[in-house]
């Protein structure tokens, strides 16, 4: 399993979703190598280091320093301000190619049956794989260019995610939303195309998970409503729409607080709308979050919004409604296929968003039903079900 990041050294879902779904395999008896392209260090979860051994579950790390949300502009300044000249590509796209060249090695030293590349970063890899063994590679789109940029891809990027998804033997996507775009916009058969959803990781503390943001929790009891954003402030994740709802829900209720968790291209443009708006003193921007921080603010809100203009899932939706939080989410998202007890809106219609948000804070009831059938939906999305999907497609192919 070729991936790019695996947390806690993640800066998306993209991430996440890797864990969730090695972790399902494994349980499912299945012996999984996942190649990363950059070593990370020490991983502060044992799992990954205690089934190396007792489960086959074994960790190939090739040296590179590699996030999967950066421009190739971005990263070159990185590269440029940080590391050895020479030592690694010049772009992010230099990577991508030497990520590739690597694979050919591990591909030789390791025994296998099945190729699964997570994302155009990874396809590279995974088609070298395929062509040193012989053996079948499986596409997983997570994303699609066309969605992350809201329909102005990068050419590079398109181009290495199309020859990805048309040399492979099987693609998975993480959602129709997602299958549609591969078809209309990549020229995929419908029938190469397998849907699975992703799963969410549960805990069974998190009802009794302790708030500790004292500062929240101190607005919260002079009566203020928290709205919150979780996800990269970019693009395709709607912040502006957000903020533009947010003024709207302001001009009718003053006590309300709107959080956007996360960091992206777009924070500082937002911390700017904000203040055009005349808001800024009522939105926050903690930055990425996670872990006890993360949890914090999904069980101190009162709603979470995801005003995507392009989700191909949102796993965020499923964190927040696992600890108690309800959730309104754009229609084109893949969480709006398996979510079916949640508030839903067009990512533009910022008074229908506006009409929502103000409907959840002020009616208790309503607030209280969402959060329950809701919570029931995704429990119901889960990573062995995901895994056993997997395993169908790998056995189809074998």
């Amino acid at each position: 399993m070729f991936g790019w990041e695996y947390p806690p050294h993640n800066s998306g879902g993209l991430g996440v979703a890797c864990q969730g779904l090695a972790r399902a395999l494994v349980a499912q008896n299945v012996e999984l190598v996942f190649v990363l392209p950059k070593k990370l260090g020490v991983f502060s979860e044992p799992f990954r280091f205690r089934f190396a051994d007792v489960a086959g579950f074994k960790i190939a790390e090739v040296n590179s320093l590699l996030v999967p949300y950066i421009t190739s502009e971005k990263y070159k300044v990185l590269i440029n301000g940080v590391l050895p000249e020479g030592q690694y590509g010049a772009t992010l796209f230099d990577e991508v190619r030497r990520y590739a060249f690597l694979a050919k090695y591990i591909a030789e030293s390791e025994t296998f049956d099945i190729i699964h590349a997570h994302d155009w970063l990874s396809f590279g890899a995974g088609i070298v794989a395929r062509k040193i063994s012989g053996k079948p590679l499986v596409a997983h789109v997570h994303a699609t260019e066309i969605d992350r940029t809201a329909g102005k891809p990068n050419e590079f990027i398109y181009r290495e995610e199309k020859f990805g998804v048309i040399t492979a033997d099987r693609i998975i996507a993480v959602s129709n939303f997602t299958k549609n775009v591969l078809v209309d916009s990549y020229g995929i058969k419908p029938d190469k195309i397998s849907v699975i959803h992703n799963g969410i990781s549960t805990s069974d503390n998190m009802d009794s998970y302790r708030v500790d943001n004292n500062g929240i929790l101190k607005l919260k009891r002079l009566g203020y409503k928290i709205v919150i954003f979780v996800g990269r402030i970019t693009i395709m994740k709607g912040p502006d729409y957000f903020l533009y709802a947010a003024k709207k829900v302001l001009d009718f209720e003053k006590k309300v607080l709107f959080v956007m968790v996360g960091s992206g291209d777009m924070e500082g443009a937002m911390m700017n709308k904000a203040a055009e708006l005349g808001i800024s003193n009522k939105v926050l921007f903690p930055g990425f979050l996670r872990g006890k921080e993360l949890a914090s603010v999904y069980q101190t809100a009162d709603l979470f919004v995801m005003p995507s203009v392009a989700e191909p899932f949102g796993l965020t939706s499923l964190e927040s409604l696992l600890y108690g939080t309800p959730v309104l989410i754009s229609k084109t998202s893949g969480a709006s296929e398996v979510l079916r007890n949640s508030l839903k809106t067009d990512f533009w219609d910022v008074d229908d968003m506006a009409d929502k948000i103000l409907s959840v804070i002020k009616h208790k009831s309503l607030h209280n039903e969402l959060v329950v059938n809701g919570r029931r939906d995704a429990y119901s999305c889960s990573w062995t079900s995901a895994a056993q999907k997997c395993l169908a497609v790998y056995n189809q192919l074998i």
